[in-house]
C-alpha cells in the first residue's frame, strides 16, 4: 500500500507558491502496537499553517522536508489498538498524507450522524468551536449587541455571525468581495457586510454602527484591527482570534493604539481554540441540531486529491477562496 505525502519543498517569503511543495508517493508504514493504520478522507487547510511555515505558530513550525500539517477526518483500516476498531471514523492532526499511520492516543472517533464528514473539519470542527468558544464563552453576548466580525465569509467569520445572530445580536461584516458580501447577508443572516477591498473600512463602519461595536471578533489583525477599535462602544469586547494580515510577511503591523481600548474601556481577549476543548460535547450536539434544522448555513471551497492541496492552500493566503478549504482525498 502507497502513502502519498505532501511536504513543505522550501519556505516561502510572502504569499506561499505551488512550488513551495512536493508530492511524494512511499510505502505506507505499519501500524505497531496502540497505532491505527487509517485512510484520509477529508483534509482541512487553514490559515494557521502560514505560522507554522514561518516558525512563528503556538503550535510549533513545519521544516523544508517535513510532513505538512493538517486536521484529517479519517476511516480506520486496521487498528493495533482496543480503543478503536476498523472502519471507525475518527478525527487527527496527521496531515497532508493518503494514510497515515496514527497513535490511538491522538486520535479521537468522531460521529458521522453529526452531519456530512466534510463538515466535521468546519463548522462542526475547529473552525466552527472557535467560533462557538468565542461568543458563547469570551464575548458575553447581549440581546441586541452590536457585532462585528472580519473575514466574515470564512468558517469562523460565519460561524460568528450566525451564532451571534441567533442571540438577537445585530451582526455586521467585514469581507472582501460583493459575492462574499452578499452571501453573508442572504445565506448567513448576516444585517450588513462591508467590502473592505472597495468600500473606505472607517466611512462604511461609522455608517453600519453609528452607536458603536459591542463585540468585534478579528480574525485579520493589523489595520483592519485599528479600524474597528476606533468604534468600539463603551463596556466593548474584542476577541482576538486570527492573524491573517500578518501570515505572509516578515514585517509585523502596527498594533492598535491602546487609546481606543481605554477610552471604551473594553475587554481585550485571545482566543486559542485548545483551550476549549471542554466545550467540543455542547458544541456538536447544539451545532449538528441547529445544521440538521436548517437554521444555519456553510460553504466549502473543496478539491479533489492531495496534489491538489498546495494549490487550494495558496489561493486561501491570497485571499481567494470562499469557504471552507478542504481536500477530499478518498471516498
Amino acid at each position: 500500500m502507497n502513502n502519498t505525502r505532501v511536504l513543505l519543498k522550501q519556505r516561502s517569503e510572502g504569499v506561499p507558491a505551488e512550488q513551495n511543495f512536493e508530492l511524494e508517493n512511499v510505502a505506507a508504514d505499519m501500524p505497531g502496537g496502540g497505532d491505527l493504520l487509517c485512510e484520509t478522507l477529508y483534509l482541512s487547510l487553514d490559515p494557521y499553517l502560514r505560522g507554522k511555515i514561518s516558525g512563528r505558530h503556538i503550535s510549533g513550525a513545519i521544516n523544508e522536508g517535513e510532513l505538512m500539517a493538517g486536521e484529517t477526518v479519517s476511516r480506520v483500516i486496521e487498528s493495533k489498538s482496543e480503543q478503536f476498531n476498523q472502519g471507525d471514523i475518527i478525527a487527527a492532526h496527521s496531515g497532508w498524507q493518503s494514510h497515515p499511520v496514527i497513535s490511538a492516543d491522538a486520535a479521537r472517533t468522531v460521529n458521522p450522524e453529526l452531519g456530512p464528514l466534510s463538515t466535521l473539519l468546519g463548522i462542526l470542527g475547529m473552525p466552527g468551536l472557535t467560533a462557538y468558544a468565542g461568543m458563547m464563552r469570551l464575548a458575553e453576548l447581549k440581546q441586541d449587541d452590536v457585532v462585528v466580525v472580519s473575514a466574515a465569509s470564512g468558517p469562523v467569520g460565519s460561524m460568528v455571525g450566525q451564532i451571534a445572530a441567533r442571540h438577537g445580536c445585530r451582526v455586521v461584516g467585514i469581507a472582501g468581495s460583493a459575492e462574499k458580501c452578499r452571501w453573508t447577508v442572504e445565506q448567513a443572516g448576516f444585517d450588513h457586510c462591508i467590502n473592505y477591498k472597495t468600500e473606505v473600512l472607517r466611512d462604511s463602519l461609522r455608517r453600519a454602527c453609528p452607536e458603536g461595536i459591542d463585540v468585534y471578533f478579528d480574525n485579520v489583525g493589523g489595520d483592519m484591527l485599528q479600524a474597528c477599535m476606533e468604534q468600539l462602544a463603551t463596556g466593548a469586547r474584542v476577541i482576538l482570534c486570527g492573524l491573517m494580515a500578518q501570515y505572509n510577511t516578515n514585517e509585523m503591523p502596527p498594533g492598535p493604539n491602546p487609546a481606543f481600548i481605554i477610552k471604551a474601556r473594553a475587554t481585550v481577549r485571545g482566543l486559542v481554540v485548545y483551550d476549549h476543548e471542554d466545550l467540543r460535547p455542547e458544541f456538536e450536539q447544539r451545532v449538528s441540531q441547529w445544521l440538521k434544522q436548517g437554521e444555519i448555513n456553510y460553504r466549502e471551497d473543496c478539491v479533489n486529491g492531495l496534489e491538489a492541496a498546495p494549490r487550494l492552500f495558496c489561493r486561501l493566503m491570497r485571499g481567494e477562496n470562499f469557504g471552507k478549504a478542504i481536500v477530499k482525498v478518498a471516498e
